[in-house]
């Protein structure tokens, strides 16, 4: 991971020594004065969002496959990810109707509000029905027709939106890991932070739900805590990615499911920490790739995601010839 970082940084549109990069790092005089602006204010910001934003994907995305036992189980299965993007779609689409109930101007930062907003409603009513329902199945159901909802009154506001708004969302929709400040990055460190440290505390449950619920049970797990748990750090990890970077497909997918074929187990105490790391790793790759060196191009960072990161998938598994899970 730190060998990534380290390429991340010193790869961008300015062609910037390996060496003029360390002595920026450490605070030394570079060669040229801005080469270190450079470094401080767009590189190194963007390599750690890529981190966070690998890391909590590749977690919620191991959550809601144990949760729901299901391989195929993305962190956007429960609708916070289409929630997120709902109150994006509100904010830029319907900015004649709605932009004056967050901040009245389409930015970075009313964006992230909007977003925010939007995937917390979706949680809160995801959090009501897990109340109400005892099947993790039919959560698993309920989360994906949320999701079918949200994303119906998106199309419905992009078919009235103008070309230049509908444009802006859809540049949007690409992810984007480069726009996060300072501050920025901190409030997203703090987010997934806290989705971490539940997801930690949810290890034990999270290994006794591999043999199905009623094990769980017998093991004396809390289901409908550990349920909260799960779905709380979910809503955290995949909204906090989503509000800030926009949605990013196939990390949280195939992260997990690449763990496991590298370490060949299911024990949560593993898979937790290696996908934070593995994500982050993949996040790096991308990111570097999409960022096109030596040019002023950058890719949208969704299509190198599952561009590169698929047809690995597909190799690992017809290698293995089997899936652990």
């Amino acid at each position: 991971m730190l060998i990534c970082f380290m390429v991340n940084i010193s790869l961008g549109s300015v062609s910037i020594p390996l060496e003029d990069t360390l002595n920026a790092i450490i605070g030394r005089t570079t060669k040229v004065d801005s080469w270190g602006y450079i470094i401080w204010n767009y590189r190194i910001p963007k390599a750690f969002t890529a981190i966070l934003v690998g890391s909590g994907l590749a977690l919620s995305g191991l959550l809601m496959q144990t949760l729901f036992r299901n391989p195929l189980a993305g962190p956007f299965v429960l609708g916070i990810s289409a929630g997120a993007s709902l109150g994006a779609a509100l904010l830029i689409l319907g900015s004649a109707l709605f932009s004056g109930i967050f901040l009245g101007k389409v930015n970075d930062i009313s964006l992230a509000l909007a977003s925010s907003i939007g995937s917390f409603l979706v949680l809160l009513a995801v959090m009501v029905v897990a109340a109400k329902v005892k099947d993790t199945m039919a959560l698993l159901i309920i989360g994906l027709m949320f999701g079918s909802i949200t994303t119906a009154v998106v199309s419905v506001l992009s078919y009235f939106s103008s070309a230049e708004k509908l444009q802006q969302y859809v540049y949007w929709s690409f992810g984007s890991i480069g726009n996060l400040s300072w501050n920025q990055l901190l409030l997203l460190l703090m987010i997934i932070g806290i989705g971490i440290l539940i997801s930690i505390f949810s290890i034990k449950p999270l290994n006794a739900l591999l043999l199905g619920e009623s094990y769980a049970k017998s093991l004396g797990v809390n289901m409908k805590r550990s349920r909260y748990s799960i779905i709380v750090a979910t809503g955290l990890l995949a909204g906090g990615v989503t509000a800030f970077a926009g949605p990013i497909a196939f990390i949280g997918l195939a992260v997990p499911h690449l763990t496991r074929q590298i370490f060949n187990t299911t024990d949560h105490k593993v898979l937790v920490p290696a996908v934070l790391i593995y994500g982050a790793i993949l996040m790096l790759i991308c990111d570097t790739i999409a960022q096109m060196p030596n040019s002023a191009s950058v890719l949208p960072i969704n299509a190198i995601t599952s561009i590169i990161g698929a047809p690995v998938v597909i190799w690992l598994l017809l290698r293995k010839r089997k899936m652990i899970f």
